[in-house]
């Protein structure tokens, strides 16, 4: 079978459990699907009857149990190094980082910050890792003092800059992303180069909705680039174009926050076009799992698990949809960063056997099947299972 229209979404951050070499990164024990589990609030009636709770390693609790899933069901390895998005999305795309990208435990070197100045015209502010919404609070009104700049980091590989958009027009916040991101290659080639624009007054900031992600340029072709080659759609949905540096994405569409990208999946889902659907929804990440708020993961999950009410009738006769993960956030681990963990996939689709896939060795399987199914061939990393599921 050839289907035409494939649906990947991307629950940002959902991990499974901690992989083998968990402990490497500080992630021993990291389970954010456990934690979730644990609020008491999760209650997703579709995800459980695709079979999440069938996948290798998870476990059904009392009443959760699944005889026969609707969907294909596994759990996948991370072979790249690294838990970062980029990392993540890259590899469920068929390209395996073999090193982690830079992190900058005590913020970045004098002779980067320098160069950053000198290119900007601006001073700068902060340089350490922080929070996104503390930041602003701690050096907000020193910035519209002054007009220097915020520059921050995490514990991923990035390089952040927040400004008020009154005082750095965001246009202009843009064009000094995009010189840092020209500056910032070899061995200081951070994933991605982030603007985070704030507004409010008197020491009450809030982050707007015009955040914009300047990522590392791909180093080889991506399931993006093979699919747009054979003349396929690519239609990218929240910061999939930003997380490929736009490379392959035939239409783009930016997302507010998980309902805002849920919608215009439904709507996508409602038309004619012939390739594939690609979606993150970003704030199980940004909002719930960096922040440590195991309830509002819940609830969010809860959310996806609702619109799937909707969703599945949507889905045509030969369509495919994958609902998958880039890495893990364990909301109830000590850290807020990333946690290197196994990630679930269900495929899902009326011609699709609901299958145990058991445990595989990389997020790339993903996009070679994915490949396999709209009868593209690639030459990318990952193992085609489309024979075991049809």
């Amino acid at each position: 079978m050839k289907t035409d229209r494939v649906f990947l979404v991307v629950l940002d951050s959902f991990g499974i459990g901690e992989l083998p070499d968990a402990a490497d990164y500080g992630d021993e024990g990291a389970n954010t699907l456990r934690s979730v589990r644990s609020s008491g609030k999760l209650f997703i009636p579709n995800l459980k009857a695709l079979g999440l709770y069938s996948i290798d390693g998870v476990g059904a609790e009392d009443g959760e149990e699944v005889n026969e899933p609707l969907a294909a069901h596994c759990r996948l390895k991370e072979l790249s190094a690294g838990k970062d998005t980029i990392i993540g999305h890259h590899e469920i795309c068929g390209l395996v980082a073999e090193h982690d990208l830079p992190t900058y435990k005590n913020g970045f070197p004098d002779e980067i910050i320098e160069e950053f100045k000198r290119l900007t015209g601006r001073d700068v502010l902060c340089n350490k890792p922080y929070s996104g919404t503390e930041v602003i609070k701690d050096y907000g009104e020193e910035h519209i003092k002054s007009g220097s700049l915020i520059v921050y980091t995490s514990a991923d590989s990035v390089f952040q800059v927040a400004a008020h958009e009154e005082v750095v027009p965001v246009e202009t916040l843009y064009s000094y992303c995009e010189q840092a991101r020209k500056m910032l290659k070899g061995e200081h080639g951070v994933g991605r180069v982030i603007a985070r624009p704030f507004v409010g007054k008197d020491g009450v900031f809030t982050r707007t909705a015009n955040r914009h992600d300047y990522s590392l340029v791909p180093p080889k072709d991506t399931l993006l680039d093979f699919l747009k080659g054979a003349g396929l759609d690519v239609i990218g949905v929240g910061k999939i174009s930003d997380i490929f540096a736009g490379r392959g994405v035939t239409e783009s569409y930016k997302t507010k926050d998980n309902t805002d990208g849920m919608n215009k999946l439904a709507e996508i889902a409602k038309r004619d076009f012939n390739g594939l659907c690609f979606v993150n929804l970003v704030d199980f990440d940004s909002v719930y799992g960096h922040r440590n708020d195991v309830e509002g993961y819940a609830k969010a999950l809860n959310e996806f698990d609702s619109f799937l009410n909707g969703f599945l009738p949507l889905l045509r006769e030969n369509d495919v949809l994958f609902i998958t993960a880039d890495h893990g956030c364990d909301p109830g681990h000590p850290s807020t960063d990333h946690t290197r963990e196994h990630i679930p996939l269900l495929v899902y689709g009326k011609a699709v056997k609901p299958v145990n896939l058991g445990t595989r060795e990389s997020f790339a399987d993903i996009g070679k099947t994915v490949a396999h199914l709209l009868g593209v061939e690639t030459e990318m990393a990952g193992e085609s299972f489309a024979q075991q599921i049809l």
